[in-house]
């Protein structure tokens, strides 16, 4: 049986088929998300950003393979001490802290909207790009919630309204913008 696989948008825009398109496309992806980190809303222990919104447009416009490397990148820049992750921070330490489980769910999570693109092309109308966008969210809070209690010691509704009760609506403002987006760019290259 053969697997159907759709080009992404990326694929699309950047059709030559080489490594250094490839490594531009991961790079690109790792500073996007590195850029909309730093839009933050700073609540503790864990802040509001518009990280998750890049992370979840480049699981869309690279593919799986593409947005895993660059979600990979973008997390071993900030291990390294580059300041890419919100509040122009970057260390070891800041992906083991509260925020950690929400930062190692984040190759995951763009992996599988870049799979969903690709595997169904949900990225062409709103409702597909917003049902792939929740199944990358809902990977976020699977792993980033679990993470938050075992090191706040946090529990039941202590850890619901510490890590994920204040980010719904912004999370569905974002999810929302995806769903936007998307289509709208496959709009303007003709190739919906």
């Amino acid at each position: 049986m053969t697997q159907i696989t759709h080009p992404t948008l990326a694929r699309t825009l950047v059709p030559a088929n080489n490594l250094t398109r490839d490594l531009l496309l991961i790079a690109g992806g790792a500073a996007l998300v590195s850029l909309l980190a730093q839009v933050e809303v700073p609540l503790k222990p864990v802040p509001l950003t518009l990280q998750t919104l890049g992370v979840l447009l480049v699981g869309a416009a690279l593919g799986w393979k593409r947005a895993f490397a660059a979600l990979a990148l973008y997390l071993a820049a900030g291990a390294a001490g580059l300041p890419v992750f919100a509040g122009g921070s970057g260390s070891l330490a800041r992906i083991l802290g509260p925020s950690g489980g929400y930062l190692l769910s984040y190759p995951l999570a763009a992996a599988l909207v870049g799979f969903l693109v690709e595997r169904f092309a949900l990225d062409r109308r709103f409702l597909g790009t917003a049902l792939a966008m929740l199944a990358g969210s809902v990977v976020i809070y699977a792993l980033g919630l679990p993470w938050l209690g075992m090191v706040t010691g946090l529990s039941g509704k202590a850890l619901l309204n510490a890590g994920l009760i204040p980010f719904i609506i912004g999370d569905l403002l974002k999810l929302g913008l995806a769903a936007l987006l998307l289509p709208a760019a496959w709009t303007l290259t003709g190739k919906r």
